[in-house]
C-alpha cells in the first residue's frame, strides 16, 4: 500500500527523531564504532521537502441530495488555497450567477434556486503550492404538489402603500391564496419590525388569513416594515411558497374618535386634543326575520378602524341577504362614505335623518352624520384610525367584522399558530 505524501513526510520526520535518539544514546557506549558512524551518516542527509498538496474543498449540499427547499444553502470553501471558478447550472441549461469572496475562498449564489430542478456545482480552485482540484455535486430540489401565494393588505382587503400615512390603530393581514395547514411554520415566517420598537402578534382569523396588531396603538411616526418570507417554505400537506412579499408603511396622526350612544354624539380626537363633536344617529336596534333570515339593526358596539372611504358609495342591502324591495330593504347612493366595517358599517351623510342626530337611532347600523360633518371626517379619516363605539345594544364587534381591537391582549395572543396551547 503507497502512504500519501502528507503521512510519507510525516513518517519521515518521525523517523529522523528516533534516529537522533538512538545515535545519542548509542554514542557513549563502548565499541559502537561502526553502528555510531551510520547512524551520524543518517542523521545527516538532507530530506526532499515534501510534495505540494491539493487544497481541501468543501461544497453543499452533498452529493445527490434530493427533495430539497429552493432555500436550501448551496455553497463551496476551500481551505489551503482558493476558488479559481464556480459554476452552478440546471437540468435546462439555466446558469446561477454567484458571489466570490473578496479572498477567493467561499462562493455562494446570489439568488434563489427553483422548484423541481436538478443542479450540477462545479467548483475548480488551486492549492497554495499550485496544485489543481475540481469537485462535482449533484443535487435536486423539490417538487411541491401545490403553491400558494401570499397578499399583504389591510383588514378591508386594500394594499399597503409606503407613500401614505395610517392610523395609530392600523392592523396587518396576510392573506394567503390556499388555506395553510402549518400554520406555525407559516408565522415563524411572516416578521413585522418596527421603529421604535413594539410589542405585537399574530392571530389567524381563519385557514387563510393571519392578523398583526401591537398590543397598544401604535405612537405617531411609527415605519413599520413586514416581510412574508415564504419562498420555498414546507407549509404542510405538500404545500409550498411561491413567492416572498413585502411591504412598509408610516404612521400618521393620532385620530381617536368615540361614538357613544347615551349621548348620541361622535367625539373627533387630533393627537389627544377633542377637534370637533358631530351628532349622529345610529342602528335603531332590533332583530328581524325577513325572507327566512334573521338580521340584526343594531350598531355592535366595539373598537373598529377605518378601513377605507369613498366620495359616494352605492349601498344596496340585498349583498348582504335583505331584499331591496322589503320593507327593510334600500338602494341609495351615499356621499362621504368612511367605512369602518368589513360587513358594511359606514359613518357617512344622511341629510334625511339630520332631525334624529343627536337625539335618535335610525339606521340600520351605520353612523349617520349630517353634510358638513360627513365631509369634514372624510377628509379628516386616514386608514387605520381607531373609532370606538360604545354603550349601543345588541352582539358585540367580532373580529371578522374588523374588530380586531375588541380582542383583549391575552386573548389575541391565543390566536398564534406560535403560542404554546394547555
Amino acid at each position: 500500500m503507497t502512504l500519501p505524501g502528507r503521512v510519507r513526510a510525516a513518517s519521515l520526520i518521525v523517523g529522523v527523531l528516533l534516529l537522533g535518539v538512538l545515535v545519542s544514546d548509542v554514542a557513549g557506549l563502548p565499541g559502537c564504532g561502526h553502528i555510531c558512524k551510520t547512524a551520524t551518516a543518517a542523521a545527516q542527509l538532507k530530506l526532499p521537502p515534501p510534495p505540494p498538496e491539493p487544497p481541501l474543498v468543501g461544497v453543499a449540499p452533498a452529493d445527490g441530495a434530493a427533495d430539497l427547499s429552493p432555500n436550501s444553502r448551496v455553497a463551496a470553501n476551500v481551505l489551503d488555497g482558493n476558488l479559481t471558478d464556480v459554476t452552478l447550472v440546471d437540468d435546462h441549461g439555466n446558469a446561477v450567477d454567484g458571489i466570490m469572496s473578496a479572498d477567493r475562498t467561499s462562493w455562494r449564489p446570489s439568488g434563489h434556486l427553483r422548484y423541481g430542478r436538478t443542479y450540477t456545482m462545479t467548483v475548480a480552485s488551486r492549492g497554495t503550492g499550485g496544485v489543481p482540484l475540481v469537485r462535482t455535486t449533484t443535487f435536486a430540489t423539490a417538487t411541491p404538489s401545490n403553491q400558494v401565494s401570499v397578499y399583504l393588505e389591510t383588514p378591508g382587503g386594500l394594499p399597503i402603500h409606503e407613500d401614505r400615512r395610517y392610523g395609530i390603530g392600523t392592523i396587518i393581514a396576510a392573506r394567503f391564496d390556499e388555506p395553510i395547514v402549518d400554520k406555525g411554520s407559516a408565522e415563524s415566517h411572516l416578521l413585522v419590525t418596527t421603529k421604535p420598537p413594539v410589542k405585537g402578534a399574530w392571530y389567524w382569523i381563519d385557514d387563510k388569513t393571519a392578523h398583526w396588531r401591537p398590543e397598544k396603538y401604535y405612537e405617531p411616526g411609527t415605519t413599520v416594515n413586514v416581510s412574508a418570507n415564504i419562498f420555498g417554505v414546507k407549509l404542510g400537506d405538500g404545500l409550498y411558497g411561491e413567492d416572498d412579499e413585502k411591504a412598509a408603511f408610516t404612521i400618521g396622526d393620532a385620530h381617536l374618535s368615540i361614538a357613544d350612544d347615551n349621548t348620541k354624539q361622535v367625539s373627533v380626537f387630533d393627537n389627544g386634543r377633542l377637534v370637533r363633536t358631530m351628532p349622529t344617529s345610529m342602528g335603531k336596534g332590533g332583530f328581524e326575520t325577513i325572507g327566512g333570515h334573521r338580521f340584526s339593526f343594531w350598531t355592535p358596539p366595539g373598537i373598529y378602524t377605518v378601513i377605507d372611504k369613498a366620495q359616494t358609495v352605492v349601498m344596496d342591502s340585498s349583498t348582504y341577504g335583505l331584499p331591496v324591495a322589503s320593507s327593510m330593504g334600500y338602494k341609495v347612493t351615499i356621499p362621504y362614505a368612511t367605512r369602518i366595517s368589513t360587513d358594511g358599517i359606514y359613518l357617512h351623510q344622511l341629510n334625511a335623518t339630520t332631525w334624529a342626530q343627536g337625539n335618535t337611532n335610525v339606521s340600520h347600523g351605520c353612523l349617520n352624520l349630517n353634510g358638513e360633518n360627513a365631509s369634514w371626517f372624510f377628509d379628516f379619516s386616514q386608514p387605520g384610525d381607531v373609532v370606538e363605539i360604545r354603550h349601543t345594544g345588541g352582539p358585540a364587534l367580532q373580529v371578522w367584522q374588523n374588530g380586531d381591537w375588541s380582542i383583549p391582549w391575552g386573548e389575541w395572543l391565543k390566536g398564534s399558530a406560535l403560542t404554546p396551547k394547555p
